[in-house]
C-alpha cells in the first residue's frame, strides 16, 4: 500500500509539475494597439510579473494597428480606444471590454497662456481644428476670452499621423459640435486634416510637436499631457461650464453611463453632468472568444482580472481613471467568454 501511495503521489506530483510548467509558459502573453493605455499596461505588466512571474508584453502601435493585429491573430490581445462595433465583434468572434478611462485634452503652446487661461467652446475648437480659424487673435476666440491679450500668431494644428482611437474620440466630439467639421474633416481613426496641420506618431508625437512649435494646438490624453506638463485649454461642457481636464471630471462624465451593452462601449462624450469633461473616453481590450491556445487565453483573462483588482491605484497615479467597481464586475463576467 505504501509503495502504491508513493507511486500515486509521484504521478500526481509529476502531472502537477507538468501542468504548472505548461501553464506558466503559456501565460506569457503579448498585446498591441492603442498608445493611450500604454503607460498603464506597462505598469500593470511590471507589477503582475513581480506578483505572478508571468510576462506581458504590450506594444503601443495605435488603435487601428491593435484591431488589425488581433484580427490577424499575431497577438493575444488587442488594445483600442475606438470601440469595435457589435456586428464586427460578432463577425470576428471577439470579446471587447473596457479596462480604464481617461480624457482627450486640448493642449496649446501659446506665449503667456498657462493651463486654463484660454477658453474655448466646441464650435471654436472645431473651427480651429478644421482650419477655419488660423490666428490666435481671431474674433471668435477673443469673444470667449474677454480681457485676455491674444497674440497675432499663426495656429498650427498637431494631430495623430497613425490610425488612432484618440483621434476617433476627439473627432467624434468635434463632429457633434460642428456640422462643418464633420463635413470638412470627418470623424474616425484617420481623417482629413487641414493644410495648417502637422502629424505626429502616437500621443507622444503629438505632444512633442505642440511643445516645439510656437502657436501649436493639439489633442493628447490626460496622462501624456500631465507627464509632459502641458498647458490645457478650458473647454466649455454641455452644462455650460468651462472645465480644465482632471480625473474627477472624467469620473463625473462616466458616472451615468450604461456599460451593460454589447461591447461595453457607451458614448461618454459631452455628458450632462455639471463637472463632466466633454471628451471622456474608455480604452478597450479585444480577445477571441475561442482561441487556439487555451493557456494564452487564460493568461489574458488572468492579467486583466489581476490588474483591474490590484492596479487601480497605479492607473490613477498615471493620470487615468479607474472603472467603477460595478463595471469591473461586469468586465469580469464578460471575460468568462474568453476561452
Amino acid at each position: 500500500m505504501r509503495t502504491f501511495n508513493k507511486m500515486v503521489l509521484g504521478t500526481v506530483a509529476t502531472a502537477a509539475g507538468l501542468v504548472f510548467s505548461v501553464s506558466a509558459l503559456a501565460a506569457d502573453i503579448t498585446g498591441a494597439g492603442a498608445t493611450f493605455p500604454y503607460a498603464v499596461y506597462t505598469k500593470w505588466a511590471e507589477a503582475y510579473q513581480a506578483a505572478t512571474g508571468n510576462k506581458v508584453n504590450y506594444q503601443g502601435i495605435g488603435s487601428s494597428g491593435g484591431v488589425k493585429q488581433i484580427k490577424a491573430k499575431t497577438v493575444d490581445f488587442g488594445g483600442t480606444d475606438a470601440p469595435v462595433k457589435e456586428e464586427d465583434l460578432d463577425a470576428a468572434g471577439l470579446v471587447q471590454v473596457p479596462t480604464v478611462m481617461g480624457g482627450v485634452t486640448i493642449v496649446i503652446n501659446v506665449p503667456g497662456m498657462g493651463s486654463g487661461k484660454l477658453k474655448l467652446d466646441g464650435n471654436a475648437a472645431a473651427d480651429i481644428f478644421r482650419g477655419a480659424i488660423t490666428k490666435w487673435n481671431d474674433p471668435a476666440i477673443a469673444r470667449l476670452n474677454p480681457g485676455v491679450s491674444l497674440p497675432d500668431l499663426a495656429i498650427t494644428v498637431s494631430h495623430r499621423s497613425d490610425g488612432s482611437g484618440t483621434t476617433y474620440a476627439f473627432t467624434h466630439y468635434l463632429a457633434k459640435q460642428s456640422l462643418a467639421f464633420k463635413r470638412d474633416v470627418g470623424a474616425g481613426n484617420t481623417v482629413n486634416w487641414p493644410a495648417n496641420a502637422v502629424g505626429g506618431k502616437g500621443n507622444p508625437g503629438v505632444a512633442a510637436n505642440v511643445q516645439k512649435i510656437k502657436g501649436a494646438i493639439g489633442y493628447v490624453d490626460i496622462a501624456d499631457a500631465t507627464i509632459n506638463k502641458m498647458n490645457f485649454v478650458a473647454l466649455k461642457n454641455r452644462a455650460g461650464n468651462y472645465i480644465v481636464p482632471n480625473q474627477g471630471a472624467v469620473a463625473d462624465a462616466a458616472a451615468g453611463a450604461n456599460f451593460k451593452i454589447k461591447g461595453m462601449a457607451p458614448d461618454l462624450l459631452d455628458q450632462v453632468h455639471k463637472n463632466a469633461w466633454p471628451i471622456t473616453t474608455a480604452t478597450y481590450m479585444l480577445a477571441y472568444e475561442k482561441g487556439t491556445d487555451a493557456g494564452k487565453q487564460k493568461g489574458v483573462v488572468d492579467f486583466f482580472t489581476w490588474s483591474l483588482n490590484n492596479g487601480q491605484k497605479m492607473a490613477e497615479e498615471l493620470g487615468f481613471v479607474a472603472l467603477p467597481a460595478s463595471v469591473v464586475k461586469m468586465v469580469e463576467a464578460e471575460m468568462k467568454n474568453i476561452k
